[in-house]
């Protein structure tokens, strides 16, 4: 079936941030979700509900973002909604943008969009409706291609959040929080451009404030403060516990230590939530 352009958001950063060939890609995302920190393995069984994942290109921020994705393996066939929500790096947004598209392609496909949970929460006022703030947003677009590989079918409510207050987001991210078919993806890298251990001061802070549900980063502190802060605000009303998976930085994964880029992994289950 084909789609014309105002019906599809193509692929905008696929041979940049990661590769354009579907086989290629295929294969970089099994080998970064196999060799997922194997001490991790006892967050598996737990059902987050929702997780916050880096979004540099893959080779420096891909196996972190693998050790928060491959557990969702387990939960393929129940995670029907993904509701991702990215800042804009191009395109200056009042609000909360979804795009009018019906659908984002990667190189693994096109990924279909959740159109009335869009019309829902397009009644909010600080819901707009923008498709040049998707057009090359990546931090958006990275994510997929992990969601296309870990889970089997799921709709799309895609968010370019811009200016907003954290309650603002909070309020979305309410309309649109579901039961267990919707995961929540709040994509965010950290730090940016400190010396290696000064990021890695910064971002270990950064981290317990995260873990502690505390909503108050700075934009320094996390690039997608905003809807970081928003998510933090909703997961302690509805008592999500929190725990960090991993903590790393691009003086780790590619080597340059003079100016790196933070990344963290993260997620929150409801309190209590057991095994099976």
């Amino acid at each position: 079936m084909t789609h014309s352009t105002s019906t599809l958001r193509p692929a905008a950063v696929a041979g940049s941030f990661y590769p354009g060939s579907a086989g290629v890609l295929a294969r970089d995302l099994r080998r970064l979700l196999s060799a997922a920190r194997p001490e991790q393995g006892n967050h598996q069984a737990r059902r987050p509900k929702a997780i916050i994942v880096p979004h540099a290109g893959y080779v420096y921020s891909g196996a972190i973002a693998a050790s928060v994705y491959a557990p969702l393996h387990a939960l393929r066939a129940s995670i029907q909604r993904v509701v991702l929500l990215g800042p804009t790096h191009r395109v200056a947004v009042d609000g909360l943008a979804i795009p009018s598209v019906s659908a984002f392609a990667t190189p693994l496909g096109e990924v279909r969009l959740d159109r009335e949970a869009m019309r829902r929460i397009a009644r909010l006022p600080q819901v707009v409706v923008s498709d040049a703030a998707h057009a090359m947003e990546h931090s958006l677009e990275v994510q997929l291609p992990f969601l296309q590989t870990v889970l089997e079918r799921f709709l799309l409510v895609p968010l370019a959040v811009g200016a907003a207050a954290p309650g603002e987001v909070a309020e979305v991210l309410e309309a649109l929080w579901g039961g267990d078919e919707t995961l929540i993806v709040i994509s965010s890298d950290l730090s940016h451009f400190l010396p290696y251990a000064r990021a890695c001061e910064t971002d270990s802070e950064t981290a317990r404030h995260i873990v502690a549900l505390d909503a108050k980063l700075n934009h320094q502190q996390a690039c997608g403060a905003t809807p970081v802060n928003g998510f933090l605000l909703a997961a302690r009303r509805h008592g999500l516990q929190a725990q960090l998976l991993d903590l790393r930085n691009s003086g780790d994964t590619a080597g340059d230590k003079a100016r790196v880029v933070g990344y963290g992994a993260f997620s929150f289950t409801p309190e209590g939530a057991d095994a099976h």
